[in-house]
């Protein structure tokens, strides 16, 4: 069966107008951030039924064989599949030598992996780990089957199909596989169960929904094609793994399970935000940017935007967040996460680098600009496990402090590569910031206040955690409509009047603010 990836369609999906592109990005923004909020959600629910049936050290587990697998994937298909993505003209030959590789480096490095098990258990010091790497490592001829085809989805924009497959595989994988084994006792084989549920549920959606052919080929000016981008992502991807799993690495090596239980708790609530909103940017903005890579001008302009909106949302929510941390633990955890306190609000300190940086890493990549971006993945590397070597010494909140560093830093290299990208002045991409520091101080402001006063009163942690957000919403909606210039800035009420288009019920609210926002200077 040929698949859907002829000289013809690519060219046709690349002659997009501006308004088809703005149209097509808004729905993308829409079915991917609700589908990522559902699925966080779904995941907070999954996290606060196995937080209460597993230990720490059941977590900790699964967090130190997810710390191989992760490694491993990025070699499972040696990144085949952004360049599917970011190539404008892409053929058959592409898509069969990609699924092809794909496939066979998934199958050589589970097997390979599962060879390894017990001397990497013994390298991390838990000779427990050799079992559950040897399941979880099934993931990968799986992931390498099936990569091809979430690719070819995202290429076509059909990121509402998406959506659907990601959270009915979560929600069936993790949902009912993984909770069902946690309240049978099978401890640390529900964790592993869920993730295997969800690898296998997902592969099979995939390839039903988006087939393509899959007889094997490696043709061989294909495959140079693709190995330049695929060899700097690969490299890339190496050094954000490093990046992403040094500090797990380092507090699992000198601290031991429990610690890594509760360091992978802290880290994993504290990206959740960002992670919804750097799933939407990954998942829309790529495939979008990709193709409209070489208009400067719009990318410049795209760009402000994206990191207006990050400012005006990551901000504020990682302000309310650092605020009601204690009642969050409290009520997803429970009393035995107490360790986690301290730790996760000095992470929360660096939620908005962490999501931030999305932006510019993104725009890097579509740009193709990957041997850029790897050499400061590889400085954030360097310095997030010399971070958490350093603070291992002194325990998991010191390591928090590395990484938050590490991220800032990370978060600047990757900004003056895109304003060299694009050639945006260092002044216009720090005003684009000033809506959103505005923003996170009222809203920290509002929040501190509430909460304080609710704790006074000795309320239940959840109705602490339910006034506080109504009061920040009232004053948020207040100042968007008094004062929507100082609260959201020029590029917030674009982001606004445009989505207003989008969305029915928001237009009477949206036109008193466009009087007193004087939107005709848009």
């Amino acid at each position: 069966m040929k698949g859907p990836t002829t000289n013809q369609a690519s060219d046709k999906n690349s002659n997009l107008d501006s308004q088809s592109i703005t149209d097509r990005t808004l729905r993308g923004f829409f079915w991917t951030s609700t589908g990522t909020g559902i699925q966080v959600l779904l995941q907070v629910a999954v996290l606060a039924v196995l937080a209460r049936l597993l230990t720490p050290s059941d977590f900790g587990l699964v967090a130190a064989a997810s710390v191989v697998v992760s490694f491993s994937e990025i070699f499972s298909w040696f990144g085949m599949a952004p360049v599917v993505v970011q190539r404008p003209t892409l053929e058959a030959r592409h898509v069969r030598t990609g699924f092809t590789l794909s496939l066979l480096f998934g199958v050589l490095l589970a097997g390979l992996i599962w060879l390894l098990a017990p001397a990497i258990a013994s390298s991390f010091r838990m000779n427990e780990l050799t079992p559950v790497l040897r399941v979880m490592v099934l993931v990968f001829p799986f992931h390498g089957a099936s990569t091809i085809s979430g690719c070819l989805l995202l290429r076509e924009l059909r990121f509402r199909c998406l959506v659907k497959i990601s959270v009915v595989s979560y929600a069936l994988g993790y949902g009912v596989v993984g909770v069902s084994l946690a309240f049978m006792n099978f401890g640390v084989w529900a964790l592993v169960g869920g993730s295997l549920a969800r690898s296998v549920l997902g592969c099979i959606i995939l390839l039903l929904v988006q087939p393509h052919q899959k007889k094997p080929q490696i043709d061989r000016d294909a495959l140079k094609e693709l190995m330049y981008f695929g060899g700097g992502f690969t490299i890339y991807r190496i050094f954000n793994y490093f990046a992403l799993e040094g500090d797990n690495l380092v507090v699992g090596r000198w601290l031991g399970t429990g610690a890594l239980g509760l360091y992978g708790r802290a880290y994993q609530l504290m990206a959740m935000p960002a992670t919804l909103f750097g799933r939407v940017v990954d998942g829309v903005l790529f495939p979008v940017i990709a193709k409209m890579q070489n208009e400067t001008e719009r990318l410049a302009t795209a760009y402000r935007r994206g990191v207006a909106l990050t400012a005006l949302l990551v901000l504020p929510a990682s302000a309310i967040i650092f605020v009601l941390s204690p009642e969050i633990i409290q009520v997803l955890l429970g009393s035995k996460w107490s360790g986690v306190l301290i730790p996760f609000q000095v992470l929360t300190l660096g939620m908005y680098f962490r999501a931030g940086y999305k932006v510019g890493g993104v725009l890097a990549l579509a740009k193709g600009a990957v041997y850029g971006s790897a050499w400061r993945q590889a400085v954030y590397a360097i310095l997030v496990v010399v971070g958490a070597w350093v603070g291992q010494r002194f325990g998991i909140t010191s390591v928090a402090i590395g990484v938050v560093l590490a991220l800032v830093v990370f978060f600047l290299l990757l900004a003056q590569l895109s304003i060299s990208l694009i050639q945006i002045s260092w002044k216009e991409f720090i005003t684009a910031h000033v809506p959103g520091v505005t923003l996170a101080a009222v809203v920290w402001a509002v929040s501190w206040g509430m909460a304080n006063l609710m704790r006074e009163i000795d309320l239940p942690a959840i109705a602490i955690i339910l006034t506080t957000m109504i009061a920040v919403l009232f004053c948020v909606i207040l100042l968007v409509y008094f004062i929507p210039m100082l609260s959201i800035g020029k590029d917030g009420m674009w982001w606004l009047q445009t989505l207003s288009k989008y969305i029915p019920s928001s237009v009477n609210f949206v036109k008193q603010i466009k009087i007193r926002g004087n939107w005709t200077a848009l």
